[in-house]
């Protein structure tokens, strides 16, 4: 049996005929500076041939699925890719939920649980041990009622337990306030009402000025009808209560009906409300806004608009447990589900691993304490079952995964990671170089994207592509062992590896005797009632281990605050968390977040469109068509000179029935996107189709006499993105190219010199070399009188920056208390500090 992987003439995208050997059942890192074609030699190469054989071995294959453009590939297995990309985005999903603990805890309850008799107050035993006892297939039922069971102090009916009482997706467990979501959405009055401002001038902001016509003599005859006058020409802040509630929320409603309850007489009495609209019967502002954003369902461009006028807010119900008050009162050896799903999975680890099993719930016992020590092994020790999915980061999204990868007991099979260091403190990388082995050692191949040292140094075999990114890139510039690649002379990594690469400048000497920016009694989350104080004017880093706060101190906290002092509440619409306050706003003008979150869900969007590079290209070849076509013309979102077969998607969707759907080249503009007329028009040599495969920096060499272009491109490719291609869609891109094209946008904009900077680890999938032009950029912002505040991990950057704030001393509730703060040379001599070991 042959133990390697060959490759022979790779050629895919930037690859040069590529050819190789990897060997099999080893741990293999491809590394290399960003854009150099590692992903493309992994996952579209490697994972997709290996996909493409197995299911041909199946018979499953149909003409549409392509080969890779590789001359040939032999000796693959099956493989698995563990990617960056977050697949499940509902509300509905938590941690608990994807890995299915939170099932194994439902069970548990249903088994073991614990509650009050509703007759004499006494405890009742769980259902095993109930003289009445439910079947094992009630208990696994999510949907039945569950056989009821006598008190066996009073007699009384006390309804039994089963899984769906302890699932906030099934009618039987959910809240019925929040239907199991934990939140609910609420009109922001303020984006809704301007309330210096008279309802006849105007207050409402959605109503056309003929609409407030017609509305303010509804207005008062409602108020006529309940015998209150509604004065419309003063300002809504200066109206009573009555007559607000009636403005916001209508006749109808709970909050106008307090003024008017079911007894008693005079004033207060109970009123019929009026028959009519135009008699009076208003439905209120926020009533009509929640009415119609409930009915339009479907409708999803218009509930996204009307989700910037809503903010989200706890549900009070469920005091976001989202659990109805029956299953939240069942406990298991005193502790509720709710508590179990709070706990860090550490603590839930050692909770379980004391719990006395009885016969009936071994098995569930054994099965849930393997999960959770599968996912505290990969790292996420410090996650909550109850933590929403779409607030974990792509590292944490693929630390779950893996963790599932480790139960599976797969073997021969090539697993394709794509840098799963993302987000883990460096104490941790030991624990993941760990979980790869064990990977490994079942029997299987480990291909991994990476670029953390630590990782390359723990490797049975290193692949380093490049010399460069893009054109420059593509080529194996050495493989072998860690020791091999540090000692050859040609590879960039290999001189990080064996010290000779240059080290970031030293940061500056920085004192707190400067303007500063001073957050007080930070609670959010596992935060302990901290104050730290900012550097303003300082390239300032927050450390700590995974879980230790950052987050919530940096984004949760400072993030949310700015932006609702600066631009009222914030495109989120989320309160910031909890704290005291925040001293020393009036030194900054503005405030600039930007995180890891997608640039946008849609795949038409890319680097070019939302980078707005693309329309002074586009105004480039219209005036080279010799006034044949507009700027529309060059536009793949619209019609006109695109091809309407794909509609400019270059790409046609085909069902595969019982697998997901596949996409194959347009056949009739062969994947180029627009009409033939169209591309014969070029600029420098290129259609527009070829600009858009080019890359950022292939394209700045096009574009260089064009101002307007050039300086868009020049921005991307100093934040290290110069490898990019234009148009690849942005639903591909990873968290830290997302974040680094958000920084692009804003370094193009004007600087006020007095801006407040909140970065989320930007260093997010970047080579050492890479890191260090990323530093340039940043050091020029703070130069120019701004505050840099990033959360992260790199060392380089740790080193160079001017302040640091490190959390912990652990992650979860271990976390959350001010270890250290000061310059990184301090830091360091910090004992309790886990970053200062590693400075």
């Amino acid at each position: 049996m042959d133990d390697c992987i060959r490759v022979k003439g790779a050629r895919l995208h930037n690859l040069r005929n590529v050819t190789l050997t990897i060997p099999k059942n080893r741990l293999v890192v491809l590394t290399g500076l960003s854009g150099s074609g590692k992903s493309t030699l992994a996952f579209d190469t490697l994972h997709r041939e290996g996909q493409r054989q197995y299911m041909e071995s199946l018979g499953m294959v149909t003409p549409f699925v392509s080969k890779p453009a590789v001359d040939s590939i032999t000796g693959l297995s099956p493989s698995i890719s563990v990617d960056q990309h977050l697949t499940n985005r509902s509300p509905r999903s938590t941690v608990g939920t994807v890995t299915e603990v939170f099932t194994y805890l439902r069970l548990l309850w249903a088994r073991m649980g614990c509650r009050t008799c509703p007759g004499c107050g006494k405890r009742v035993p769980p259902s095993y041990e109930s003289p009445r006892t439910v079947s094992s297939e009630t208990w696994d039922d999510e949907t039945a009622e569950g056989e009821s069971v006598p008190c066996p102090h009073c007699g009384a009916t006390v309804p039994g337990l089963v899984m769906g009482s302890f699932s906030f997706n099934k009618p039987a467990g959910a809240c019925p306030e929040c239907t199991g979501l934990g939140f609910v959405l609420r009109a922001d009055v303020r984006r809704l009402v301007d309330g210096s401002r008279s309802v006849a001038g105007g207050a409402v902001l959605g109503w056309h000025p003929r609409l407030t016509e017609r509305n303010v003599p509804i207005l008062r005859a409602a108020a006529a009808h309940y015998g209150f006058t509604f004065d419309a020409d003063i300002p809504v802040d200066e109206l009573t209560d009555i007559q607000r509630d009636l403005l916001l929320h209508g006749v109808d409603s709970a909050e106008f009906g307090r003024h008017f309850p079911e007894a008693g007489a005079g004033a207060g009495a109970r009123v019929e409300p009026p028959a009519t609209v135009a008699a009076g019967r208003f439905e209120g502002v926020v009533t009509n806004l929640m009415r119609r954003y409930a009915d339009r369902v479907e409708d999803s461009d218009y509930r996204e608009k009307t989700e910037k006028l809503l903010v989200k807010g706890e549900c009070r119900a469920c005091e976001g447990t989202r659990l109805r008050p029956e299953s939240r009162a069942v406990t298991v050896d005193g502790l509720t589900i709710v508590d179990a799903a709070r706990m860090p999975l550490e603590e839930l680890a050692a909770w379980t691993g004391g719990m006395k099993a009885e016969p009936v719930t071994a098995p569930v016992l054994d099965d849930l304490r393997e999960r959770v020590r599968r996912l505290v092994d990969v790292g996420a020790g410090y996650l909550t079952l109850d933590q929403s999915t779409p607030s974990l980061s792509a590292g944490e999204t693929q630390r779950l995964r893996l963790a599932a990868l480790l139960g599976s007991g797969l073997t021969g099979v090539l697993y394709v990671l794509d840098e799963p260091t993302i987000g883990l403190h460096p104490a941790d990388t030991e624990r993941l170089v760990h979980v790869l082995r064990r990977l490994r050692d079942l029997g299987n191949t480990v291909l991994v994207v990476e670029h953390d040292l630590d990782v390359l140094r723990a490797a049975d075999h290193v692949v380093d592509i490049g010399p460069g990114a893009g054109g420059d890139g593509g080529r194996i510039v050495a493989q072998g062992t860690p020791e091999e690649i540090a000692a050859s002379e040609g590879s960039v990594t290999g001189a990080y590896l064996a010290g000779r690469a240059p080290t970031p400048p030293p940061a500056r000497e920085t004192a707190l005797d400067g303007a500063s920016l001073t957050i007080r009694g930070a609670r959010a989350h596992n935060l302990k009632d901290l104050t730290v104080r900012i550097p303003l004017g300082r390239l300032v880093t927050v450390t700590g281990p995974s879980g230790s706060g950052k987050s919530s101190l940096v984004l949760d906290i400072l993030g949310r605050a700015g932006r609702q002092r600066f631009h009222g509440s914030g495109g989120s619409g989320e309160a910031p968390a909890v704290h005291d306050g925040i001293e020393g706003w009036e030194a900054l003008d503005k405030i600039v977040t930007i995180d890891q979150q997608p640039i946008s869900r849609l795949p038409r969007s890319n680097a070019a469109t939302y980078s707005d590079a693309f329309t002074p290209i586009r105004e480039v070849y219209a005036a080279h068509s010799q006034g044949r076509f507009t700027p529309g013309h060059f536009s793949f979102n619209v019609p006109g000179g695109r091809c309407e077969r794909c509609e400019g998607a270059g790409v046609l969707a085909v069902s595969m029935h019982f697998l997901p759907a596949v996409e194959v080249r347009c056949p009739g503009c062969r994947g180029r996107r627009f009409r033939s007329e169209v591309l014969g028009v070029r600029f420098e040599g290129y259609d527009i189709a070829e600009v858009l495969e080019a890359t950022v920096d292939e394209a700045l060499t096009v574009f260089a006499d064009v101002p307007s272009v050039a300086a868009r491109l020049r921005r991307m490719s100093d934040v290290g993105l110069g490898y990019l291609r234009l148009g690849q869609p942005a639903t591909t891109l990873s968290g830290g190219e997302a974040q680094r094209i958000k920084l692009a946008k804003e370094l193009s904009r004007r600087a006020t010199g007095r801006t407040l900077y909140l970065l989320d680890e930007p260093t997010t999938g970047l080579h050492p070399a890479d890191t260090a032009r990323l530093l340039a950029v940043l050091r020029r912002l703070v130069d120019a009188g701004n505050t840099v505040l990033t959360i992260e991990h790199n060392l380089d950057v740790v080193r160079a920056s001017d302040w640091m704030i490190d959390l912990g001393p652990a992650g979860g509730r271990a976390g959350g208390e001010l270890v250290a703060e000061g310059t990184p040379e301090s830091v360091a001599r910090v004992e309790g500090s886990r970053t200062g070991r590693f400075l």
